[in-house]
């Protein structure tokens, strides 16, 4: 294959083309060592300088100051969701879930597994087609922080708003919308996403939290379980994964030579409504999961009216370069997910694909 394909994948996905070429140029010889990126050491200078800018960059872009460190795990999203309650919940001051899906269900799942979580709010009943409101969250008295999932890949939905905890630590999944839009990122305690959805390759979790919680690890806790090991040594305790990291700070310097989380969020507003505008002129033939008001601006999930035609839809849609498009098992249906690096011209190349086989097939 000579062409690149629009890449609708939900994880791992789309990169930004101009950043691979860059990497590309790179790779044999990074920045005259005479060695690639994916041999180079840790602890080497080079390297040392694409941690720091990494840092300094996602920083920048989320408008936060020195009250907030960044962090670099292993172990993808999965991972912590275990490692939050290990490392800042108890039976006195367990984790409140707000659950909108299947990921924040299976962060949970972690902390009831530990005897340190509770629910907030559950939308599971509607078959997660919207995020709770604000007046549904019902916080543990002397919890330890709320959990939400801020984007959910795999329903379609999306928290509009920032949710008011009358002061307990606000913490977030945002491994699907991590640095789509402005965001009022100040106002949580602690943010994670495993950057494969939106930011780099899998491989790495990029954990922002504020350092009094970040310093907090309880001392029993094995040293590669505290986060206060990672805080306190820059993420570099042991050998990190140099080369997703590496593309983190790719992806972050891309962002903001975009301009920034402003156009980001522009662009991506246009391209999802480029697509919802098919689904809600098909007259039927197109049916959203997500209700309108949590509608996502990254994961845009759709059936078909006759679902007999979905393999079509999707076998048609690989033939025309658009790839990935198959919804999750547990919804069905289609998934188109536009993170950053998704082109406008993959999105329009999509929803006219939509209108072409709604009128072949109606």
């Amino acid at each position: 294959m000579n062409e690149r394909i629009y890449n609708f994948n939900p994880g791992p996905a789309v990169l930004p083309e101009e950043v691979l070429k860059e990497v590309q140029s790179e790779l044999l010889n990074f920045r005259g060592t005479g060695m690639s990126i994916l041999e180079i050491s840790h602890r080497a200078p080079a390297y040392e300088e694409v941690h720091r800018w990494a840092k300094a960059d996602i920083k920048e872009l989320m408008g936060l100051g020195d009250d907030y460190d960044v962090v670099f795990t292993a172990g993808g999203a999965s991972q912590t969701f275990a490692l939050i309650p290990l490392n800042f919940a108890s039976e006195e001051h367990p984790g409140s879930y707000a659950l909108s899906g299947s990921f924040s269900e299976k962060a949970y799942a972690e902390a009831a597994h530990l005897g340190v979580g509770t629910v907030a709010a559950s939308t599971k009943e509607e078959d997660y087609a919207r995020v709770p409101a604000q007046e549904e969250l019902h916080i543990a008295p002397h919890a330890a922080y709320l959990h939400i999932c801020l984007n959910n890949t795999i329903y379609g939905t999306e928290y509009g708003y920032t949710p008011k905890t009358n002061g307990v630590p606000l913490f977030a999944d945002m491994s699907s919308d991590i640095l789509s839009r402005p965001w009022d990122f100040g106002s949580y305690d602690f943010i994670y996403a495993g950057v494969q959805k939106n930011l780099g390759p899998a491989g790495v979790v990029l954990n922002v939290a504020k350092k009094s919680l970040l310093e907090k690890s309880p001392a029993e806790l094995p040293t590669m379980l505290r986060y206060s090991t990672f805080q306190k040594n820059d993420s570099l305790y042991n050998t990190p994964p140099v080369f997703a990291i590496y593309m983190v700070g790719k992806v972050a310097a891309w962002i903001k030579a975009q301009g920034g989380l402003a156009a980001m969020g522009k662009r991506n507003a246009e391209k999802a409504a480029l697509l919802y505008g098919a689904v809600d002129s098909s007259d039927g033939f197109y049916c959203g999961h997500a209700a309108e008001g949590s509608r996502s601006r990254m994961n845009i999930t759709f059936r078909l009216r006759d679902a007999a035609l979905e393999q079509k839809f999707v076998a048609e849609a690989k033939e025309r370069g658009l790839s990935g498009i198959k919804g999750h098992r547990s919804v069905g249906g289609m998934r188109a997910s536009i993170y950053n690096a998704m082109p406008l011209a993959g999105v329009e190349k999509l929803a006219a694909f939509m209108d072409e086989f709604r009128r072949a097939n109606r």
